[in-house]
């Protein structure tokens, strides 16, 4: 088909003149702008579309955090409910209008706190220490530049920097405070009678009739989901690198011509005293802490030995002061530029002049230098091949991706050819639903939204052909066709009656119970004198000794000055009648504990503030959802001025 069109260039762009040009006259450019994609957004924000594919990524980055996070024991299909969907659209939404506030308020993170953060990152550290060399090796496997890592970073801190702003502001109000702590640690004295359904379960008896209209009733709840089993093939980067073949003499040569990749640039190991202006510095102001570092440089020039002494006793920087200074080694690109000249300017145990920089004034020594160092071949040769292999499957993969297209959809009948054809294996899913399949051990997701809307569509269903083939990551895409199609169906009766006449059974025998408790407890409250309790047991809403909620709630809730006084809640296996005895507070207050409940009271309320703050910024860069699978109802909606 792609060869037809080739050969046929020509005619083809007088057809696309002739078609294309009548829609710029009838319908305009706004128009033609609109069909190319603006109205298949699935939302808006800050006047920017948000993607189908752009939905689909950031959809397929939390399943990958889910997985890391909890391993085999998640389930992506519980990031595929509407619910989880629109969620996923709104945390989308926010960080937009996040990224919209922060460019509107030019907001500007600083070389230097940039340096800091990725710096910090452990995927880049080697032996503790930040690696250049491992930073681009670790940026180039994932596809990435430096420049557009680097922007990523500075989106992000500028989007915290609005958000901490927020949380930084909330106070929890003193008075609520104490009356929650207070609540928390009152205790109860209570004894307890209990019911258990299955004592009843003889009682429960349930009629033909009962079960007949409870399956009318709950049809939904004995049907079997529509499925299928799934041949499926998937194509990624992975597969095209291992295919590619790199020869020893071009990884020498690659090895010849960038040793100063593998190796360590020149190293310097220095010393500094830092002299800072303000209320806690050196000096007031800065001329006074510039003075201050000038006398002090003047006792260096005549006894240098002393420069460790003095670090401990002016040094304003905390992290090198107790050291006498010692910053230990450091490379280029990892100090303040003004820093950096002076020390690479410097010969082993020379003091420098007075430096200036953001950090205030510098008195610099070199203590060693550490010359560039190359990795012998064969400690780098591996790790060359591999990029060498990476970088020529980069642009294979565009070629093979074409051809895997072509076949899966011209030889719609089999997915055969195009494993054959790119060396790659078929593989097989069972009960593959609308919700999708879970990923197999270790892998990745295949059977995401778009690849699975693909499998249970009409032409696929019923003629057994290929699905087209669907991006389903970063340099993967795949492709299904249906092998067994087992469209939804009713469970009969006879099939379920056990099953129903049990649940009804439970039912009923939980409602004896509850029947039998809520007898006992008023007569106990009409002629005190119980008997058949338990001993007493304090229970609080901070220890509640395994009550289920409901029950601790309704012991917590008896008026203090009513006691003793009984409550009927249900248990884990039936009802109990619970005597409240007393009520009590601590001899002596849990300090500790009710710091922690401050500072997790002062996170809900941050979250909540946080939470408020980003529905005002969803509002004020007009954020609206345009798909309506993706619309709350109206009482959850996205923004509330989404409308206008």
């Amino acid at each position: 088909m792609f060869e037809s069109i080739r050969s046929h260039r020509r005619w083809l762009m007088f057809f696309l003149l002739v078609l294309v040009f009548p829609s710029f006259v009838f319908f305009g450019i706004q128009g033609y702008e609109r069909f190319m994609g603006g109205d298949n957004a699935l939302a808006k924000v800050a006047g920017q579309p948000v993607t189908q594919p752009e939905f689909d990524n950031v959809l397929r980055q939390r399943i990958e955090q889910m997985r890391q996070m909890f391993g085999g024991n998640f389930d992506p299909k519980a990031l595929d409910t509407p619910e989880a969907r629109i969620a996923t659209l709104d945390g989308l939404l926010a960080d937009k209008a996040l990224a919209a506030e922060a460019a509107r308020e030019h907001l500007v993170v600083s070389e230097n706190r940039l340096r800091e953060v990725i710096g910090a990152l452990p995927a880049f550290q080697q032996d503790g220490k930040f690696s250049y060399e491992r930073y681009k090796t670790v940026l180039a496997a994932q596809g990435r530049n430096e420049l557009g890592f680097e922007q990523a970073v500075r989106d992000d801190l500028g989007r915290q920097t609005l958000l901490q702003g927020v949380a930084q502001s909330v106070v929890v109000p003193q008075q609520m405070l104490e009356r929650l702590q207070r609540l928390g640690e009152e205790s109860r004295s209570i004894r307890e009678q209990r019911f258990e359904a299955a004592d009843f379960l003889a009682k429960a008896t349930i009629s033909d009739e009962a079960i007949a209209k409870y399956y009318e009733a709950n049809r939904a709840q004995f049907s079997t989901a529509e499925s299928a089993k799934v041949e499926y093939l998937v194509l990624s980067l992975d597969d095209v690198v291992a295919q590619v073949e790199v020869a020893d003499a071009d990884v020498r040569d690659a090895y010849d011509k960038n040793q100063g990749r593998f190796g360590e640039g020149e190293q310097r190991r220095a010393s500094h005293i830092l002299f800072t202006a303000g209320d806690n510095g050196s000096a007031k102001d800065k001329g006074g802490a510039r003075k201050l570092a000038e006398a002090t440089l003047a006792k260096l020039r005549a006894n240098p030995n002393d420069f460790a002494k003095l670090a401990r006793e002016l040094s304003k920087d905390p992290g090198s002061a107790a050291n006498g200074g010692d910053l230990g080694f450091f490379g280029r690109d990892m100090m303040v530029k003004p820093f950096e000249e002076a020390a690479f300017k410097l010969k082993s145990g020379e003091i420098s002049d007075i430096v200036e920089s953001d950090f205030g004034f510098h008195i610099v020594r070199v203590t060693e230098i550490k010359g560039a160092q190359v990795k012998p071949f064969d400690e780098v040769k591996a790790q060359i091949r591999a990029e060498l292999q990476r970088e020529r499957a980069s642009k294979k993969y565009a070629e093979a991706a074409e051809q895997f297209s072509n076949l899966v959809y011209e030889q719609s009948d089999s997915l055969r050819p195009a494993a054959d054809k790119l060396k790659l294996t078929i593989k097989t899913a069972d009960n593959v639903t609308r919700a999708g399949a879970a990923a197999a051990q270790g892998e990745p997701l295949v059977f995401v939204p778009r690849l699975v809307q693909a499998v249970f569509s009409d032409d696929v269903v019923k003629n057994k052909r290929n699905t087209e083939a669907a991006e389903i990551g970063p340099n993967r895409m795949a492709a299904a066709r249906i092998v067994e199609y087992r469209p939804a169906a009713q469970r009969p009766l006879a099939e379920v009656k056990e099953q129903v006449r049990q649940r009804l059974q439970r039912e009923e025998a939980l409602r004896l119970a509850r029947e039998a408790a809520t007898a006992r407890a008023a007569a106990l409250q009409n002629a005190p004198g119980a008997t058949g309790f338990s001993a007493p047991r304090s229970v609080s809403r901070n220890a509640p000794e395994k009550m289920l909620p409901a029950a601790l709630n309704a012991v917590m809730r008896v008026p203090a000055d009513k006691l003793p006084t009984y409550v009927v809640a249900d248990t884990e296996s039936g009802v109990a009648v619970y005597q409240v005895v007393s009520v009590s507070m601590p001899e002596k207050v849990d300090t500790a504990r009710r710091e922690g409940e401050q500072r997790g009271l002062e996170r809900l309320y941050g979250a909540a503030d946080d939470q408020a703050y980003l529905d005002a910024l969803k509002s004020k860069h007009k954020a609206v959802v345009l798909n309506a699978e993706f619309k709350r109802a109206p009482a959850q909606a996205v923004d509330a001025g989404a409308a206008k």
